[in-house]
């Protein structure tokens, strides 16, 4: 029987694959392990490496997702298709101190902790080699995951921590799987408070592979962190799509500001040229941020921008229609053009989500 299952979420880490298993296969030595790579069909075909040396070693096993993306979620599925009754998450990166792991798992047998978290910000932690702009985006993510967790975690961004199957059942319902920090999501979403301590570690540096931190994925945890705060009233997509849309007045009227009165064109073109490029900028953003886990590449870009200029089309009818009924019930200009816009916004990020960014 199978007592600790280590998850370990891949995209495109190939190279780091099989030091990984070494590195567990000597700090794991006594303890009923197996380790379960949760690959979201990497290009570099990690998930075939990992299956060719799962023939030689039962420890080792593959889940393959295809047409599905997200770190939150590849872990849940991971912990989700393992029997153990302890699990650690942990990145294929190598940066992560393997050697811990018998720690932790030490800490949770005694069964007065729920999870046990490596932290690299508190006594005899470290940061290691990271750097400078990684940190300090980090330490922001930090502070503000405190807008939804109140335990004393020093580290709630750590991606590495090992939690009992009962303590992850009590919270997986009602997990977001937003975003790229599960552990947050966890202690956010339990409805008894965790009961936790934390190991120190240090931070390794990356041998092989290109790390998958970046802005965007600092938004993708702001759609946690809006998910967590107000996702029972407002979809944190729908939060998240108004904003853009806000960023597509801005770009409206610098189009019509540069086509009308800097090149002189006719007004009707270049409120048409405006709109379409507003929209434009719009797709091309939630398709890069709010839809992130769901983004459409190469042709399937353009079949997705045709799609939402016909989405955001009915929208400008329905704002236009819905504005004009309300005003002609003598209601305020103000209040009738609010109007039409939130049905406007609600119509093209229900259409879009359907048609635009919608799964088969």
């Amino acid at each position: 029987m199978t007592e600790l299952a280590i998850v370990v979420p891949t995209f495109n880490e190939r190279d780091n694959v099989a030091e990984l298993i070494s590195r567990l296969e000597r700090v794991l030595s006594g303890i009923r392990w197996e380790v379960v790579f949760v690959d979201d069909d990497s290009p570099d075909s990690t998930s075939d490496l990992v299956r060719d040396l799962a023939q030689a070693k039962s420890h080792v096993r593959c889940v393959h997702r295809i047409g599905r993306r997200g770190l939150s979620r590849a872990v849940i599925e991971g912990i989700l298709a393992t029997s153990a009754p302890y699990i650690a998450v942990m990145d294929a990166d190598l940066q992560h101190d393997e050697t811990v792991l018998p720690t932790m798992l030490d800490k949770l047998r005694s069964g007065d902790l729920d999870i046990v978290v490596g932290s690299r910000y508190c006594a005899g932690g470290s940061l290691g080699q990271l750097d400078t702009s990684r940190a300090a985006m980090s330490r922001l993510a930090t502070t503000l995951s405190r807008l939804i967790v109140t335990s004393e975690l020093t580290d709630p961004m750590s991606g590495f921590f090992m939690i009992r199957r009962d303590a992850f059942f009590k919270a997986v319902r009602r997990l977001s799987g937003e975003g790229y920090k599960i552990l947050l999501d966890l202690f956010a979403s339990s409805r008894t408070a965790m009961r936790f301590v934390e190991v120190p570690y240090t931070f390794g540096s990356r041998i092989a592979g290109e790390s998958k931190l970046d802005s965007a994925v600092l938004w993708e945890y702001l759609l946690l962190i809006i998910d967590k705060s107000i996702g029972h009233i407002v979809p944190a997509r729908f939060v998240m799509f108004s904003l853009v849309g806000f960023s597509g007045v801005f770009v409206h009227f610098l189009a019509l500001w540069l086509a009308h009165r800097v090149m002189a064109i006719d007004f009707a073109v270049s409120q048409s040229v405006a709109t379409f490029v507003a929209m434009t900028s719009n797709y091309t953003l939630n398709n890069f941020l709010t839809y992130r886990d769901r983004r459409r590449r190469g042709a399937r870009f353009f079949t997705g921008l045709l799609t939402f200029y016909c989405v955001c089309s009915i929208g400008v009818i329905a704002n236009v229609g819905v504005a004009n009924f309300v005003f002609s019930r003598e209601y305020t200009w103000w209040f009738a053009g609010g109007a039409g816009a939130l049905v406007g916004t609600v119509w093209n990020y229900a259409a879009s989500a359907i048609f635009t960014w919608g799964r088969k």
